[in-house]
């Protein structure tokens, strides 16, 4: 998940293998389906429409974290700024309501967390809902643990001790906690809970088992009734899918927990010229795109793509333009964009791009392999479905 420099007609093939074996572990079983009713917070997810906005490193780091197009130098006022304009941006170019950021303690135990605080207010200002989540540390680190609980619950009692009031604020206790089993990952999604009591569960996004790869067995654990659960899908997790084979696939991981469930990860290349809006049954991410796009709006889920913003990363559905103290975005697929639309509730996918004004875009030419980011995961595998 380190941010590293592959070829675009590499990357796809990379990211496959590297993912083959994570979760091969997790018996069909595992991914049985439960009910849900028990434990649903609402009716349905569809009141979160978002995109994750991601360091450059992939929020994996060993410091402070630093936002795509923000700096650990900016003061509060600088930050709240430059956040104002890209979460405007990403309403007024996706339509956009909710963001995913990401915490570590040493962004938040230090000095640097009043600025960071500035993203977090920026966006809950504008009535945007914010995910904070998480995230474990780079190298040895970067095993699907909680790196340090010294440092990990301090960190926990800050955030909520600032946010907790603050209705538009979510919490999400860990990034994919895949080195943990999925009893032990429910016991410390449990224990999360029994200490912030004062945290409405109904803000708390509990992440699915593994890489977030299943939500059934927390959706099944009564301890953590009344949260949603995170879900993270992906394309590259398999060299090739049909349409239908997506879509079971990823039904499976929800079970019947989907009226508690949001895919607050899930993405595809977006700057290699892929039109996502034409069925082009020959192409494994044209095929997961349409089809995770297509069950999200059919389960009436929440999702948040990931990433909204990064740089440099080819997944990324927005970039930056614009001087660096007065950020603006742009769109890096249309296609793209109108299938996020479409799992959200909104429109109807077209059958071209499309510009202001009408006609049709001619497709962005994959980048310089030296700026191709993809996030790499470990030699362990994710779950195949039985």
């Amino acid at each position: 998940m380190r941010k590293t420099p592959v070829s675009t007609r590499r990357a796809p093939r990379l990211r496959a293998s590297l993912v083959a074996v994570a979760i091969a572990a997790i018996s069909g079983a595992t991914l049985t389906g439960s009910p849900a009713s028990a434990a649903a917070p609402t009716t349905d997810t569809t009141q979160f429409k978002g995109v994750n906005w991601a360091d450059p490193r992939d929020n994996f780091a060993d410091d402070e974290l630093q936002l795509s197009g923000l700096s650990t130098s900016d003061t509060y006022a600088q930050t709240y700024t430059k956040a104002t304009r890209i979460i405007s941006a990403f309403r007024a170019n996706l339509g956009a309501n909710t963001v995913r950021l990401p915490i570590n303690p040493y962004t938040v135990n230090g000095s640097y967390w009043k600025s960071y605080r500035g993203v977090i207010d920026a966006a809950t200002a504008q009535g945007f809902k914010v995910i904070v989540s998480y995230w474990e540390g780079t190298g040895d680190r970067k095993d699907g643990f909680i790196d340090d609980e010294a440092t990990y619950w301090p960190m926990w009692n800050t955030v909520v001790k600032a946010y907790k009031h603050n209705s538009r604020v979510y919490f999400e206790p860990m990034n994919e906690p895949h080195g943990y089993t999925d009893t032990q990952w429910a016991d410390i999604a449990a224990k999360w809970l029994d200490t912030y009591k004062s945290v409405p569960r109904n803000r708390v996004f509990v992440s699915g088992a593994g890489y977030n790869d299943h939500v059934t067995t927390v959706c099944a654990d009564p301890r953590l009734k009344g949260t949603y659960l995170s879900l993270h899908h992906y394309g590259f997790w398999k060299s090739y899918a049909t349409y239908d084979e997506w879509v079971a696939d990823l039904k499976v991981r929800i079970g019947d927990c989907a009226n508690r469930t949001v895919a607050d990860e899930f993405g595809a290349p977006m700057t290699t010229g892929l039109n996502y809006n034409v069925k082009t049954p020959d192409d494994n991410y044209i095929n997961f795109i349409q089809a995770v796009t297509d069950t999200f709006r059919e389960l009436k889920m929440g999702s948040v793509y990931w990433p909204g913003l990064r740089t440099d990363d080819i997944y990324s559905v927005q970039k930056l333009v614009g001087p660096a103290n007065r950020p603006w975005l742009e769109t890096t697929n249309q296609s793209g964009a109108d299938r996020l639309a479409w799992a959200w509730g909104r429109g109807k996918p077209d059958s071209a791009f499309r510009v202001p004004g009408g006609g049709r875009c001619v497709p962005v030419a994959p980048p310089p392999a030296s700026t191709a980011a993809v996030r790499t995961w470990p030699t362990r595998a994710l779950p195949a479905p039985s």
